[in-house]
Order: C-alpha cells, then sequence, then structure tokens
C-alpha cells in the first residue's frame, strides 16, 4: 500500500485519524526522552568539565550534523520510504543512547553527585569524548529523522488540517520536552547519574515501534515516474527551488540566526543556571514548566493567532518578544523570572514554528518537499553549532575583561541584540501580505487535498 496525496473537492475530515495518533504518539514519547536528555547531557557535561568552551562544545556536536549533514538527508528523505527512515534512525538513536548509559555506568561511582558537580576540578578526557562522539551521531540521526517526520505528515492529514496537526504536535512536544522530562530526568539522576540515559533509550525504541504501527509506505509523490538522476543533481535541484523562491529564503536565513542566538545562551546555560541563578538540578527543571506552559499555550493559539492578526504580525511579535525576553534573563536571573521568561519563549517559538511549519508543507511541491525542506533546515538549523561555539568563546573572552558572572551573563544580552536586528529586518520581509500570496501562488487549481492510500 502506498499512500500519496491527490486533489479533490473533498472537505477536511473533522478527525485527524489514527495514522495521526500513532505519529503523534511517537513524537511525545521521544520527545519525553529529549526532555529527560536536557537535564541528563548538560550535568554530564558539567560533571567531567568546567571549561565554557568543552561544555559549549557538546551543543556544537550535537547541532554540527544539521550543517554538514542536512542536504543530504534531504535527497535520501525524497528517495526512500519515510516511514522506514524514522523507524531506522529511532532504532540507532536508542542504540547510541544505550552505549552512553553503560558509559556513565562505569564511571558512576567516580562521577560527583548532582549538587556536586561545581566542585569539579579538570577533565575527565575518556568520558568526554564518549559523551562528545555519542552526541555527534545522535545529531546525525535526528536530521533525517526529523526532516522524514516534518516531510511525511502531509500525507498523513489534509492540507486544511495542517496547522491543526502541527500545532497539537507542537503542543504535545513541548509538555513531554519541558514539563514531564526535565522533572523526571533530574529525579532519575539523583537515583544514579547512568538511569536517565537508560530510560531515554528505552524511550527511542518505543517510538520507533509505534512509527512502525503506522500502515502504507511513504515515498515523494511524483505526478509522474522519473528517472533516479545523481545525488548531486537532486540536492541542487532543492537548492534552487529554495534560493529562488522570495519569501522562504529570507525566512530560513532570518531563523538561523535566531537559532544560532538562542545556541549563543544556551551553550552555556547549565552553568549560568549553577554559578549565576545558583541553582541545582530540581530547579533547573523546574523552570522548564514555565516552557512547558507556554508551549500548550502556543499550540492552543498558534493557529487562532495567525487567522486574528495575520501570520506576518504574529512573526515580528516573536522576533520582539524573544529579543526582550533574553534581555530580562540577563539582568533579572531570579528564578522564578527565568522561568516566566522562557515560558514566554516557547510559547513564541511554537507560535513561529505552526506558521512556518504549515506554509512550507503547503506550497513546497510535493516531490521536492524532503530536498527543499532540508535546505531549509540548512540554514535554519545549520547556524546553531556556530552559535553554540560563539556563545562558548564569548564566555571564555569576557571572562578576561569581567567577572565570571557577567560573562555568562553577556550571552543572554547578545541574544537579544540579535533578535532585535532582525526584527527590523523581518517586519519588511516577513509581512502577512508576503506570507498570503506565497499560499496563493502555491494553490493547485483545485479547492482542496486529502490523504489517501492505494
Amino acid at each position: 500500500m502506498t499512500v500519496s496525496r491527490r486533489h479533490s473537492a473533498v472537505p477536511a475530515p473533522t478527525r485527524l485519524g489514527a495514522r495521526f495518533h500513532r505519529l503523534f504518539g511517537a513524537s511525545v514519547v521521544s520527545n519525553l526522552g529529549d526532555g529527560i536528555g536536557q537535564i541528563a547531557y548538560p550535568w554530564l557535561a558539567s560533571a567531567v568539565t568546567r571549561d565554557p568552551i568543552l561544555v559549549a562544545l557538546v551543543l556544537v556536536a550535537q547541532r554540527l550534523p544539521w550543517l554538514v549533514f542536512t542536504l543530504p538527508a534531504g535527497v535520501i528523505t525524497d528517495r526512500v520510504d519515510r516511514k522506514r527512515a524514522m523507524v531506522a534512525m529511532d532504532v540507532l538513536r536508542g542504540a547510541l543512547t544505550l552505549g552512553v548509559a553503560f558509559a556513565v555506568l562505569g564511571e558512576q561511582g567516580k562521577l560527583p553527585g548532582p549538587d556536586e558537580v561545581d566542585q569539579v576540578v579538570g577533565t575527565r578526557i575518556g568520558l568526554y569524548l564518549v559523551v562528545l562522539a555519542a552526541t555527534l551521531l545522535l545529531g546525525m540521526a535526528e536530521v533525517l529523522r526529523d526532516n522524514s517526520a516534518q516531510t511525511i505528515l502531509p500525507d498523513i492529514v489534509h492540507a486544511d488540517q495542517l496547522e491543526r496537526a502541527n500545532g497539537r504536535m507542537w503542543s504535545a512536544e513541548g509538555v513531554a520536552n519541558t514539563f514531564v522530562g526535565p522533572p523526571l530526568g533530574s529525579l532519575l539522576l539523583v537515583i544514579a547519574f547512568a538511569a536517565p540515559f537508560f530510560v531515554d533509550a528505552a524511550s527511542f525504541f518505543v517510538a520507533a515501534a509505534l512509527v512502525a504501527l503506522i500502515p502504507g509506505t511513504y515515498r515523494a509523490r511524483h505526478d509522474e515516474p522519473v528517472e533516479r538522476r545523481s545525488f548531486r543533481t537532486e540536492l541542487g535541484e532543492g537548492v534552487r527551488w529554495l534560493m529562488g523562491h522570495s519569501l522562504l529564503r529570507p525566512m530560513a536565513i532570518i531563523l538561523g540566526l535566531m537559532n544560532a542566538a538562542a545556541m549563543v545562551s544556551g551553550a552555556t546555560f547549565v552553568l549560568f543556571a549553577q554559578e549565576v541563578m545558583g541553582i541545582g538540578p530540581f530547579l533547573f527543571s523546574i523552570i522548564g514548566f514555565g516552557g512547558a506552559i507556554g508551549g500548550i499555550a502556543g499550540g492552543t493559539i498558534a493557529s487562532w493567532a495567525a487567522r486574528r492578526w495575520g501570520g506576518g504580525a504574529c512573526l515580528a511579535v516573536v522576533l520582539a518578544g524573544s529579543a526582550v525576553t533574553s534581555a530580562v534573563i540577563g539582568i533579572w536571573v531570579w528564578w522564578p523570572v527565568v522561568m516566566v521568561m522562557f515560558g514566554l519563549q516557547t510559547l513564541l517559538g511554537i507560535l513561529w514554528n505552526v506558521i512556518t511549519v504549515s506554509l512550507r508543507q503547503t506550497i513546497i511541491p510535493p516531490r521536492l518537499l524532503g530536498r527543499v525542506n532540508s535546505v531549509y533546515r540548512f540554514f535554519a538549523w545549520g547556524m546553531m553549532p556556530i552559535g553554540a561555539a560563539i556563545g562558548g568563546v564569548t564566555v571564555a573572552v569576557v571572562s578576561a575583561l569581567v567577572d565570571r558572572d557577567w560573562a555568562l551573563r553577556a550571552t543572554w544580552f547578545l541574544n537579544a541584540a540579535i533578535h532585535l536586528v532582525l526584527f527590523v529586518v523581518g517586519r519588511t520581509k516577513l509581512t502577512t501580505a508576503h506570507l498570503e500570496a506565497a499560499r496563493a501562488a502555491a494553490a493547485p487549481p483545485s479547492s482542496a487535498t486529502t490523504p489517501s492510500a492505494s
């Protein structure tokens, strides 16, 4: 059975369907594991080294695949069954995480307790290298898995349901990733340093099983048979399509700079939390509650807000709001304030994602969706390792000029400054008129689109 999309005048169904709910369940489970990892990996990194550049390098390794592997992953996504790619990558991520779990278990008695990591002197090179290598490989698998997940959704739900489906996905992922996962991760850390990694590995295996239960095959749809061309030719087609699009090109670049700005402060946030905010793993996870609440709100209101005020106005609010919240975190380091700011940032991030991901899924031709989506994410996510490296270097350099407290705060001020510049640029590039014009230009002759199985 092959799943494809066809144009018809059939109205959108009221239910998202069983296939969506299995994809949804897999996403929630894997994001629960990611939320556990958000606590476990930074705390493990800070337990083996206190060097801000080495801590940031772990995040660089995690995001580097988005710079070097995203484009090839797009061609692969358009060549293979996307469901099988997701299953294979989740199994691989589970196996890699299991390897980290056993490596940490072997060092269990030599690692400091969760509340003692700031007493670490020197670097445990062996374990650090294991974490660095595993993080890089996990990032490679994540690139292909996530690109496949975004390109499979238009074949699972009706076109008119994309914003609703994306909103539900982003909201639930946010809850699992920031509300349930981090507190569970901190609890598991207290039990044993290796425990969260074992649970994280299990989440990937469960997610793989849920995706495998989705019926049908999911390959890129072509209006007519095409011959297999060279990897380079297919990749070039995706690059040219995006670079020639007057809206998606600046949108991808702006998002890339936004993500780079987030990584500037995010790369050393665990050190900021420990040394400036003075909190341990429990409160570190608790401030994520703000993000979870923001995620629920963002996923709930995103579609309504875009209709009420227009997508362009909402994107402008995201850019301005991100600048303000980052500056507030740098100035006011009391954890309840940071929790509220995280909530606002997550709400804004989900608002951006629901609007822009649904737009891409609507206007990119189905036969090019995997490749164009990967080129877009090359710009959008490929800037993350660069931002993380800048964050680590910023702390190291500014520490030579002022005390370490203000050096760690400086990353948030740099984050805010970048977003402020992007607000000025984005206000003219990403208008509601431009978004609606792009939708209209890509609209098929028929009035609706519906998935079908045959």
